[in-house]
């Protein structure tokens, strides 16, 4: 089974299963016996987040894409109002600190992307997150940094926002960007 029904936040990942039609019939009737669901933007708006503008494409690519149950996301900066929010590689130029954010920024972005090809309210689970960190030479605390794009998936969706994770050291980023933030959403129907 994909995942498993827990009455207090709606269904958990298992480890090491990925049953998409089962996790489909289960996000369904817990929604169907009249349990509560907040709205992804309320849940965000309380933890401090608002869901930006979905960001454009840098090139000759799409945002996110749907796959059936599965929105995978494109890339994403951490590009606030327009503008890339630093520069840099973290251990050097930028601080680990400043990088989370920037992850936590990248992050809300890959949300924004998604919603451009499906409903948030219909997520039941993150199924993958995948951090790049620019790092300088020496720097190995990007799990660290991408915690902060981990932080919005859970104040998103809860459990159901945790999320098998890569958090990958890289020489350079596209615009010189510190962190790079990938997603892929399981869907049920809302």
């Amino acid at each position: 089974m994909g995942y498993r029904a827990d009455k207090r936040v709606g269904f958990v990942p298992q480890a090491g299963t990925m049953d998409i039609a089962a996790s489909e019939q289960r996000c369904v009737l817990y929604r169907r016996k009249g349990n509560p669901v907040s709205t992804v933007i309320d849940r965000l708006a309380s933890a401090g987040f608002s869901l930006p503008e979905a960001p454009s494409a840098l090139g000759d690519y799409v945002p996110a894409v749907r796959a059936g149950s599965l929105v995978f996301t494109s890339g994403q900066l951490p590009i606030r109002e327009g503008a890339l929010l630093t520069s840099g590689l973290v251990g050097g130029a930028v601080t680990p600190e400043v990088a989370y954010e920037c992850a936590r920024v990248a992050a809300l972005n890959g949300l924004a992307a998604a919603s451009t090809v499906c409903d948030l309210d219909a997520v039941c689970g993150v199924a993958k997150l995948t951090g790049y960190v620019a790092s300088a030479d020496g720097f190995t605390a990007q799990p660290q940094v991408v915690d902060g794009a981990s932080s919005v998936l859970l104040a998103a969706f809860g459990e159901a926002g945790r999320h098998a994770r890569e958090a990958v050291g890289v020489a350079q980023l596209p615009k010189g960007a510190p962190v790079e933030i990938a997603i892929v959403l399981l869907l049920g129907d809302s």
